[in-house]
């Protein structure tokens, strides 16, 4: 039997074992997996719970659809598994709201070895945050920004054109729409994050921001499903708007900077400054009088050194 073998029968640490308890690659893959698992479990039961309420769940989803079509427009689908397809990406979609929160654990608890006992203990803000992203990117592109599209797209119908889009292009639409504003929701939390840990601050958000509003528009043209530049600034406005909101979140919990007390007897600093200045304005004074004292001085010399009072 080899040395190594026979340390690690005994629970000795070996070569192989990673040093000061770092997880290695393959605990790492373990890990994941096991996070995975109940995440699509989760996700699995939310999907089984929204199945008893998908048909009150799909008029919700279609209702802003409905809203915006055209008069004499309706939805229809030509394949015979179309409609049974929608019927899941509505549980699905459903399901993953319902199960965020928990998801959402499942990722802090993969990434917590990682960091420092003092940043463990923002388990409870993460999950918070990060479902209210959740929810409000979902609220949102659902109220505003997808019947802003359809909208768009249903004033392009006429005589000759009647707009009759199908139920898997709808559902389609509305999911990427649904995912790109749940990540662009994520931005505050992001920031709360980094700026705890002090990997940003405000200032520095605030000098960039030309820099932010270029990436902005960047990540909008990827995420809009069209290429008009109208629906890129319907993207682009709302991840301003969290830019500007991250900022103030990083002022707030950003460091302050401690106020040494003054010791007593000793003059303040701005009292200082003042001395100085008033110092400064006196001394000034005083030369430019000597030098209209001296010219006066000479002027009357010739007319018999008289002295001047």
């Amino acid at each position: 039997m080899s040395p190594t073998s026979h340390g690690a029968r005994l629970g000795k640490p070996t070569a192989d074992d990673p040093p000061d308890g770092r997880m290695g690659f393959l605990d790492h893959l373990d890990e994941l997996r096991r996070r995975l698992i109940w995440s699509c479990a989760a996700i699995a039961t939310g999907m089984m719970l929204a199945f008893a309420f998908v048909d009150r769940i799909a008029d919700f989803v279609l209702q802003p659809t409905y809203r915006m079509l055209p008069a004499g427009s309706e939805l229809v689908f030509i394949r015979p598994g179309e409609a049974f397809s929608f019927y899941m990406y509505v549980a699905f979609v459903s399901g993953f709201v319902l199960a965020g929160p928990f998801v959402m654990y499942q990722v802090w608890l993969f990434v917590a070895p990682g960091l420092y006992a003092k940043e463990k203990k923002l388990v409870i803000p993460f999950v918070l945050l990060t479902s209210a992203g959740i929810v409000g990117g979902a609220l949102f592109s659902h109220e505003v920004l997808y019947p802003a599209m359809v909208s768009f797209f249903g004033t392009f119908s006429s005589a000759k054109m009647r707009f009759m889009p199908r139920v898997e292009d709808v559902i389609d639409l509305y999911l990427k729409m649904l995912l790109g504003m749940v990540l662009v929701f994520q931005i505050p939390t992001v920031v709360f994050f980094l700026a705890r840990m002090q990997v940003v601050t405000a200032r520095m958000l605030w000098r960039n921001i030309k820099y932010a509003i270029l990436a902005i528009f960047v990540v909008a043209a990827f995420l809009t499903p069209s290429t008009d530049p109208w629906n890129q600034i319907v993207f682009a406005l709302p991840m301003m708007a969290l830019y500007v909101f991250s900022i103030a979140i990083a002022w707030a919990i950003g460091p302050r900077a401690p106020r040494q007390p003054r010791e007593p007897g000793v003059p303040s600093a701005s009292r200082n400054l003042r001395l100085v200045f008033a110092a400064a304005v006196i001394d000034r004074a005083a030369r430019s009088r000597g030098r209209a004292g001296a010219h006066l001085w000479i002027a009357r010399r010739p007319n018999g050194w008289r002295t001047l009072g």
